[in-house]
């Protein structure tokens, strides 16, 4: 049988069509707008993604056994605001993830609602890029348009919608609303309540490997599928990715060294760090996990490249930094280029160089880059730590992990081994996996990760490194705190 993984993103929708032996036979990446109406406000038109998916995946399956489709899956960018008229008309464009309008609507929950309230009916705080804030500007900014809300979804879950006919989401990607009680995985009335929305007006819960239902028929004429195509809930992302590098069962855990930088940790129990400096989600195994979210990862190092060094010459910058230099570079960098959420949840943090001195060498730079990215992802995995979970290894994938130097710095600043996934497709590969256990083809997603994800290398810590490296990550975690008030002064 085929199953196609939809994996949509903020830029392209990339989808893929795996076997039943999780081998990848086809992929498709198809582009749609990104609109920027006002300065720091970032969004998209629903339709467009509709009219992606459609053609991405005529054009992923014309060459295949198209009776052998079986089910479909989706990974989605999260938090993104989709409102529905009661005609299921689109009333907005979607507010995305990374939409910057609503400060003023989080700092009201965090500040006025309270953090421990709404840790209390979420196991969250809230952040600029939620759903509710979201919710919540909308009512205080287009009150016209509000009161026409019948239902609010969810960018894959609109997807799905399309395909199905049914108002939907999954508890991992709904956890990133600020409108769940993760822990009892149903939708918070008090969060309800305090968004002026109802029940009513919430899609349906599933877990994300369940059937929410099949194809519509004029869908299934228009793709050239069977009508008996099962369409599963999904997952956010992060969930879904995570699925597609088998972090899955307690302590599992996945570096992702992309653009953002996260740190996700599965777990079998539901918790909450003191601070709430991690999000505790659910999980697309039908479990729970937490996860630290940088926002600049892999982009610290290109903005470095590119837009300081003028070059595009990755390896030929890390050359230099020979093992010999590894933990007694005297430089350090703090990661902050668009503000930080874990561990700190500060908008107003940022970047820069602290130690040089005349003989700092552009090397060192270099190398203080990919060190502070590893240092601040380790301020997450101290969190996790601080709350009795143990991490032994990690997976790390991304465009950062294709570099064996980062991936050695990594290893030893966590003090981890760290392998590498042998197929690395993201959402969309979890997505497909999902579809295959809702389809039964594998009884469970553990069963299925256990059976399709490979392994291709691996990075172990060294000792003495590790023990350098240890030493100079207690300096960098009073960096930021002794810069806090100074970066709050510099946000004028």
């Amino acid at each position: 049988m085929l199953y196609i993984g939809v994996d949509l993103g903020t830029s392209a929708v990339k989808l893929l069509l795996m076997d039943e032996k999780g081998d990848i036979k086809n992929i498709v990446s198809k582009e749609y707008e990104l609109l920027f109406p006002h300065p720091g406000w970032s969004e998209q038109r629903p339709q467009d993604w509709v009219s992606a998916v459609k053609e991405g995946i005529k054009e992923l399956v014309k060459d295949a056994d198209k009776s052998q489709v079986a089910g479909i899956g989706a990974g989605g960018q999260m938090h993104g605001l989709v409102v529905l008229d009661k005609d299921d008309n689109v009333l907005r464009p979607a507010i995305l993830w990374n939409d910057g309008r609503t400060q003023g609507e989080t700092d009201y929950l965090n500040n006025e609602i309270g953090k421990d309230k709404l840790s209390e009916y979420t196991g969250n705080i809230a952040f600029a890029g939620f759903t509710a804030p979201k919710i919540l500007w909308m009512k205080n900014n287009e009150p016209e348009l509000f009161n026409k809300i019948a239902k609010i979804m969810l960018p894959k879950d609109y997807i799905n919608y399309v395909l199905t006919g049914v108002h939907c989401t999954d508890y991992s990607d709904a956890s990133g609303m600020l409108l769940l009680d993760v822990k009892n995985k149903k939708w918070s009335k008090e969060m309800l309540d305090i968004c002026s929305v109802t029940e009513d007006q919430m899609p349906k819960l599933f877990e994300s490997y369940e059937v929410v239902g099949t194809l519509k028929k004029d869908v299934a004429n228009e793709l050239g599928l069977s009508e008996n195509v099962k369409v599963c809930a999904g997952a956010g992302d992060n969930a879904a990715a995570a699925i597609g590098t088998a972090t899955v069962g307690a302590g599992a855990c996945n570096i992702s060294l992309g653009t953002s930088g996260t740190i996700f940790i599965s777990s079998d129990k539901f918790s909450v760090d003191d601070g709430n400096s991690l999000h505790a989600f659910d999980h697309a195994d039908g479990k729970f996990h937490l996860m630290g979210c940088m926002l600049s990862a892999a982009s610290c190092n290109k903005w470095w490249m590119e837009e300081i060094l003028k070059t595009q010459d990755f390896a030929g910058e890390q050359a230099p930094i020979s093992d010999d230099k590894l933990g007694h570079n005297h430089v350090y960098y703090l990661p902050y280029l668009m503000g930080e959420r874990a561990p700190h949840n500060d908008p107003y943090a940022r970047s820069c160089f602290l130690g040089m001195t005349m003989d700092s060498s552009r090397a060192d730079m270099t190398q203080a880059v990919l060190e502070g990215v590893a240092f601040g992802m380790r301020d997450s995995l101290e969190a996790a730590k601080a709350m009795g979970i143990k991490v032994e290894k990690s997976m790390i994938c991304g465009g950062g992990a294709k570099s064996p130097l980062w991936r050695k710095i990594f290893a030893n600043v966590m003090n981890i081994e760290l392998t590498i996934p042998e197929t690395e497709q993201g959402p969309g590969y979890g997505g497909a996996i999902l579809a295959a256990v809702g389809c039964g083809e594998y009884a469970s997603v553990d069963e299925a990760v256990k059976k399709l994800i490979k392994v291709t290398g691996s990075t172990k810590p060294e000792p003495e490194l590790a023990a350098l490296y240890e030493e100079r990550y207690q300096t960098y975690r009073k960096l930021y705190p002794a810069l806090k008030n100074l970066f709050t002064e510099m946000k004028g």
